[in-house]
């Protein structure tokens, strides 16, 4: 079992930052990826950002990109969202997931374990 806790949510002003954090515990030493999903009010869960646990290697939403960065502290076994340029469509419920295996790493169905989720609002 893994278990994740988010943190870090609130509400911003569009262009404002904001960086989530997720920590994880239990067998944490079995986690292979990490990633951040979100959503929005009357929306699916979309995927945002990835890690792989061991080489941080990472893979963004071409929404994100350039914008978003995802970062791990193994010591901590946390994994970090930095949001910045935040835009009115970036409103939504963010949760982190903690997958186990190989997989695609943008599909939910890639991820065992998953956060209650933390609410970011953007306002315009």
């Amino acid at each position: 079992q893994v278990q994740l806790v988010e943190s870090g949510g609130g509400l911003v002003q569009a262009g404002g930052s904001l960086r989530l954090s997720c920590a994880a515990s239990g067998r944490t030493f079995s986690i292979y990826r990490m990633g951040w999903f979100r959503q929005a009010p009357g929306k699916e869960r979309e995927f945002v950002a990835a890690i792989n646990w061991s080489t941080g290697i990472t893979f963004y939403a071409d929404s994100v990109k350039g914008r978003f960065t995802i970062s791990r502290d193994n010591a901590k076994d946390t994994v970090y969202l930095q949001m910045n340029s935040l835009k009115p469509e970036d409103t939504a419920v963010y949760c982190c997931a903690a997958g186990l295996r190989p997989g695609v790493f943008r599909l939910v169905n890639s991820y065992e374990y998953w956060g209650q989720g933390t609410q970011v609002t953007v306002s315009s």
